[in-house]
C-alpha cells in the first residue's frame, strides 16, 4: 500500500489548498494510505473539522514530533521561518517514510537537505496572486507541481521551474471546500449598507497597513454609508495577536465593522463572498473575491511604478489611489465605474484559473498525483 503525506507547517490560510486533495484522494484510492499531520493538537482539531466535509474519506492524522519549548512558541508567535525548518529536521525520519509528500509551500524543499530523499515532493501552491516570489526557480526542486490557469504556468515557464510531463494545471482545490463549507451562509450585517473588504497583504514593503491602515479604519468608523470587514493577511499579526487586539480594540464596538485579524473565517472566503467590493494592496485574494465579478479599488502605498509589471496586473482589476485623502469619492468611483473594468475582470479571472471557479479540482488534483506517481513507480 502506498503511504502519501500531507504535512502542514505554515499557517491555516495554507491548508485549504491541499486538504481537499487529501480528502478526495483517501475516497477516491482507498488502496493508498493517506495521512495529515500538523504543528500542533489545535491545528490537528481544525483540520478534523474541515475533514467531515468528506465524510466517505479515511485519513490518518498524524501531529509532528516537537519539544514543548518549540511547540509552544508556535502557538504564542506562529509558525516562523526558523521554526519551520526545525520543524522539518525533527521529524525527517518520519517525513521519509512515504512515497511522496503533498506541501502548499516551497519551505519543506529543505528536506532534501536533511537527507530525506526517497519521497518525491509535490508542490500544490497556495493562493493565485501575481508577486514574483510565488513564481521562483527553486520550485523547479519539486517533482511534480499544481497550479491554476495559464498565467501561474507562463510565468514558472519563464522563470524555467516547470519540467515537461510534471506538473497539471486547473487546480484550484480551496474552491471545492469552499463550496462545502457556505453551501448555508448567512449574512453578516443586519443593515443593508454595502460592505467593504480591506484586506491588506502582510509584507511591509508592499502592504498599505504601515502607511494608511489606521487612516482606513478611522475613516470607515465614522462615516455611515458603508460596512467594513477588516480582514489581512493572516501573517499581518500572526507573530502578536496580543498587541493587534489592542491596537484594533477601538474599532471592534461598531455595530458596522467586523475586525479580524487572523479567525478561521478570514481564511475560508467567508469574507471575500460577503463582500461588495475589495480594497487592498497585494495579496491573492482578490482572485478569490473575483469569483463574482465586482469592484475593486487598490492602494499603492509605496508610490510603485507598476503599470505593466507583471507582479502589479491585479492592480489593472479597478482604480488605483496613492493616498486616502478622499477615500469617499474614490470608493463612490470604484462602484460607478466597474462596467470599465468587467471584461479585464473576467480576462484575469481567465488567465489565472481558466474559468472563474475550477469545479472538482480537488478530485483532478488527486487523480493526476495518483497517476504521476504510478508512471514513475
Amino acid at each position: 500500500m502506498s503511504h502519501i503525506l500531507f504535512p502542514y507547517i505554515a499557517q491555516p490560510h495554507q491548508e485549504f489548498h491541499s486538504l481537499p486533495i487529501a480528502l478526495e484522494m483517501a475516497r477516491l484510492y482507498p488502496e493508498i494510505k493517506v495521512h495529515v499531520a500538523s504543528l500542533t493538537s489545535e491545528r490537528d482539531s481544525r483540520i478534523r473539522l474541515l475533514s467531515r466535509f468528506y465524510p466517505d474519506a479515511s485519513v490518518s492524522f498524524d501531529i509532528l514530533r516537537l519539544p514543548p519549548w518549540l511547540r509552544n512558541h508556535i502557538r504564542r508567535h506562529g509558525p516562523t521561518p526558523l521554526s519551520k525548518i526545525a520543524t522539518l529536521f525533527l521529524n525527517r525520519n518520519y517525513f521519509n517514510r512515504f512515497q511522496a509528500i503533498v506541501v502548499p509551500e516551497r519551505t519543506s524543499l529543505f528536506l532534501r537537505k536533511m537527507g530525506v530523499s526517497h519521497p518525491r515532493l509535490i508542490w500544490t501552491r497556495h493562493g493565485a496572486g501575481d508577486r514574483a516570489i510565488g513564481f521562483t526557480h527553486d520550485a523547479r526542486k519539486f517533482d511534480y507541481i499544481l497550479m491554476a490557469g495559464h498565467k501561474i504556468k507562463d510565468r514558472l515557464e519563464t522563470a524555467h521551474a516547470l519540467r515537461d510531463g510534471q506538473y497539471m494545471t486547473g487546480i484550484y482545490a480551496k474552491f471545492d471546500m469552499v463550496r462545502r463549507l457556505h453551501a448555508n451562509s448567512e449574512t453578516l450585517f443586519s443593515n443593508m449598507r454595502p460592505t467593504i473588504l480591506y484586506n491588506p497583504h502582510f509584507s511591509p514593503n508592499l502592504s498599505s497597513w504601515p502607511r494608511f491602515g489606521m487612516a482606513v479604519l478611522k475613516y470607515f468608523a465614522q462615516q455611515e454609508k458603508y460596512n467594513l470587514i477588516f480582514a489581512p493577511h493572516y501573517r499581518l499579526f500572526d507573530t502578536d495577536r496580543a498587541k493587534s487586539r489592542r491596537i484594533l480594540a477601538p474599532y471592534a464596538a461598531y455595530p458596522h465593522m467586523i475586525i479580524d485579524p487572523g479567525s478561521d473565517r478570514s481564511v475560508d472566503m467567508t469574507y471575500t463572498l460577503a463582500s461588495d467590493l475589495y480594497l487592498g494592496d497585494v495579496s491573492s485574494q482578490v482572485a478569490e473575491f473575483l469569483i463574482k465579478p465586482r469592484p475593486c479599488l487598490f492602494l499603492n502605498a509605496h508610490g510603485i511604478q507598476w503599470r505593466d509589471d507583471p507582479n502589479y496586473a491585479n492592480w489593472t482589476l479597478g482604480p488605483v489611489m496613492e493616498n486616502v485623502h478622499a477615500l469617499t469619492q474614490a470608493l463612490d468611483r470604484a462602484f460607478l465605474t466597474h462596467a470599465n473594468f468587467l471584461d479585464r475582470q473576467k480576462e484575469y479571472m481567465n488567465d489565472t484559473f481558466g474559468f472563474a471557479a475550477p469545479e472538482d479540482a480537488a478530485a483532478k488534483g488527486a487523480k493526476s498525483i495518483v497517476d504521476f506517481l504510478r508512471v514513475i513507480g
